[in-house]
């Protein structure tokens, strides 16, 4: 009889645009908005403070997760589904951790949303996908609108009230980008409650099978991504009146590229004043909490089926969400913390230290090579990422580790709908370095500035800082093989 497999299941809970403040350690946002669940998570785990996303842009995103590399690597410069999408599939052939691990014996089944690739599906990079896309991301299937069906609340015959659009007229759904409302579909009616519901099925079928092989799950979530879209008692749960603006609302763009004042009036949000901005936190929030609750379902489900103990839950988000930062909406050319920061929990029984925190600096498609490691899988050359294992490992100490940890992350910007606007931005605990090819560049002071108000890319008192981070910048270019490295540096180098 052959030895039994004893690597560990991996479940990854992937949300879509979840800011990282919101789970937070401390801060008004965290302290007001209702995450019992990944709070548990982090009581029982690890908690990284200093996550990133190496851009916020959902396809690029989630490719650079998949594969393990920088955008600039696997080529998907943007979203997929849009006709402008520079690259509408990733290339074939391109190692994937899912393929990876199927290869290696795991059992990799996903649901929910996909979006990395408008040809391609999970699988055709070793998942199993058990359902739950929509329209506008994948069209994979049908499922969610069949469940909707079945209820007798077919997928847009809900009632909404409190709606907001953007645009001159908030209530008027005859121009501007749908943002929020309240939906009068009960909770079980919610895809967040369909995708929980798909995932418990897929752990009890896993836990009913002969268990001869490790699984990995992948839950998807559709949102908090707008439009902020929850029933009650989420719609209400959080009341406008007591949301404060958040520090970098008193944005005036003085000093700052021209295209982020552009913004406010491409994505029609230049006449939201603090009331619209918090009627729309207060569902953005409501979302987070309602997400939260079925995340929670899928941790009693482990709990029930025994799997608790064998299996490494781990939670992130693609990107994050300006809603009101900086006065904006969505996402775009603006590299603030609003977006690249992002939330990231790791509870491996046996291995991480309960309530452990991390503050070493990691990317998102790091998890792509830590994946493979707790599969006991080698990790393609391919790959730009680095293995969190030993970090989790060892506490979330990078001074315990037997080889340097890097201390700055990496991320780009290659443009969305808006049109191309290439940016570059290298992070430190405590600078943060953007290169803007079309307009003026960005140095920020995150100590004595954390809501990135004041660019002092020109100021004297900077300059070595200034200087600092553009070599670093140059030198990661050349490491990962960035087509800019061509040119850019040598317009850094000149740049006083």
């Amino acid at each position: 009889m052959a030895d039994a497999d004893t690597r560990p299941n991996v479940l990854l809970v992937l949300t879509d645009q979840e800011r990282y403040d919101c789970s937070a350690r401390d801060g008004p946002v965290a302290d007001a908005v209702e995450t019992d669940t990944i709070d548990h998570l982090s009581a029982t785990g690890m908690r990284f403070e200093q996550a990133f996303t190496p851009i916020s842009i959902c396809s690029s995103a989630r490719a650079s997760l998949l594969t393990g590399q920088f955008p600039h690597g696997h080529g998907m410069l943007n979203n997929c589904h849009e006709d402008d999408a520079l690259q509408p599939n990733l290339p074939p052939g391109i190692p994937t951790f899912a393929g990876e691990l199927d290869a290696a014996g795991y059992d990799c089944t996903y649901t929910g949303k996909w979006h990395v690739g408008r040809d391609q599906t999970p699988d055709d990079f070793g998942f199993s996908y058990l359902g739950g896309s929509d329209k506008h991301h994948d069209n994979i299937d049908d499922a969610f609108r069949e469940y909707r069906a079945e209820r007798g609340t077919p997928i847009g015959e809900a009632e909404l009230e409190d709606v907001i659009y953007t645009g001159d007229e908030p209530r008027d759904d005859g121009d501007g980008t749908f943002v929020a409302a309240k939906t009068s579909i009960d909770v079980e009616e919610t895809r967040a409650w369909f995708l929980a519901e798909r995932t418990i099925d897929a752990i009890e079928a896993h836990a009913a099978g002969d268990r001869d092989n490790p699984f990995f799950h992948r839950a998807d979530f559709y949102g908090p991504h707008h439009p902020y879209v929850v029933p009650e008692p989420y719609a209400s749960m959080y009341d406008p009146d007591e949301i404060e603006p958040p520090e970098s609302y008193a944005e005036t763009y003085a000093g700052k590229p021209q295209v982020q004042e552009n913004y406010l009036a491409y994505r029609g949000v230049s006449g939201f004043d603090w009331d619209r901005w918090a009627e729309a936190i207060a569902k953005y929030w409501g979302f987070v909490t309602l997400i939260d609750d079925q995340f929670g379902r899928v941790l009693d489900e482990l709990d029930e089926r025994g799997l608790t103990e064998e299996t490494v839950v781990v939670h992130a988000s693609d990107h994050g969400d300006f809603i009101g930062g900086h006065r904006q909406f969505n996402k775009g050319p603006l590299m603030y913390d609003d977006t690249y920061h992002i939330p990231l929990q790791v509870r491996w029984p046996g291995v991480t230290r309960s309530g452990a925190v991390c503050d070493a600096p990691v990317h998102l498609h790091d998890l792509a090579a830590t994946f493979l490691d707790i599969g006991d899988v080698s990790i393609p050359e391919t790959f730009d990422s680095r293995s969190l294992v030993p970090l989790l490992e060892t506490g979330g100490d990078p001074d315990a580790l037997a080889t340097e940890w890097p201390n700055s992350t990496f991320a780009q910007y290659h443009g969305d709908e808006f049109g191309l606007y290439t940016q570059r931005m290298v992070r430190t605990d405590r600078y943060k370095y953007v290169y803007n090819g079309p307009g003026v560049d960005e140095l920020y002071d995150l100590e004595a500035d954390p809501a990135e108000l004041q660019n002092v890319i020109d100021h004297p008192g900077y300059a070595d800082e200034r200087r600092e981070l553009r070599t670093r910048l140059v030198e990661w270019m050349d490491e990962t093989g960035d087509p800019n490295r061509k040119w850019v540096p040598s317009v850094l180098r000149a740049a006083k």
